[in-house]
C-alpha cells in the first residue's frame, strides 16, 4: 500500500492543498485548507469499484490496468 501526503500551501491569494504538482481550489484560511485536505485524505481510504483504467505517462505513453477496489493509498495531511 502506498503512502501519499497532502500538503498545505499558500497559492492563489489563499490556501490550497496540494498532491504531486496539482492544487486545490484556494481557501481563505490555512485551516480551512487544512481540514479540506483532511477530509480528502480521509476519502482516499474508501473502496470503489474494480475496473480498468488508461492514463497517459509523461513520456506520452498510453497504459491500461486493472485497478482494484481494494487497493488504495494511505494518506495523510502535512503542513
Amino acid at each position: 500500500m502506498s503512502l501519499i501526503h497532502y500538503k498545505i500551501v499558500q497559492h492563489d491569494g489563499g490556501w490550497a492543498y496540494k498532491l504531486g504538482d496539482v492544487f486545490s481550489e484556494p481557501f481563505r484560511t490555512h485551516d480551512a485548507a487544512k481540514a479540506a485536505a483532511r477530509r480528502v485524505a480521509a476519502e482516499q481510504s474508501i473502496p470503489g469499484e474494480t475496473r480498468y483504467i488508461q492514463y497517459q505517462t509523461p513520456d506520452g505513453v498510453w497504459h491500461t490496468e486493472l485497478a482494484a477496489s481494494i487497493d488504495r493509498p494511505r494518506a495523510d495531511v502535512v503542513d
